[in-house]
């Protein structure tokens, strides 16, 4: 099981690493593992939610290396936000339809994003989770 201090090193390594002024905390809040706030530049965690993550996408990696794959795939919402300007209104006071056209928009481009950082040897695990992460949001949503 990994705690904070564990999530905290692998997010400040990887930040520093790719030198990205980007704020991180942990909040127990949080009902996603990991996320990235705009307003605030801030990468937010629960690593109550890390861990289960972990256990129900099941790869061949280290807690340690499922963390970055995690952080990567957040710090591409930061890249996305940086280089595209969404119109986040859309997100308020959109129609459905308009509304997930964005979020849909909004997280490719943050797998995409990511992608473009992620260490070598963790391309094909970071590929894999994406995919395990589609199926895992549909088998939820399926069940609602």
């Amino acid at each position: 099981m990994l705690y904070t201090w564990n999530i905290e090193k692998v997010i400040k390594d990887t930040l520093d690493k790719h030198n990205l002024n980007i704020n991180y905390e942990f909040n127990n809040n949080l009902t996603v593992p990991m996320s990235y706030n705009v307003s605030t530049n801030t990468i937010k965690f629960n690593y109550l939610q890390v861990n289960g993550y972990i256990s129900n996408i099941r790869i061949k990696e280290t807690d340690e290396n499922f963390v970055k794959i995690i952080l990567y795939h957040v710090i591409g919402y930061y890249l996305d936000f940086k280089k595209n300007k969404h119109d986040l209104r859309i997100l308020m006071y959109g129609d459905e339809e308009e509304i997930e056209k964005l979020k849909s928009k909004i997280e490719t481009n943050a797998w995409d994003y990511g992608r473009t950082l992620i260490p070598e040897q963790l391309l094909q695990s970071y590929d894999k989770v994406r995919e395990l992460d589609k199926a895992l949001i549909k088998s939820r949503l399926t069940n609602i």
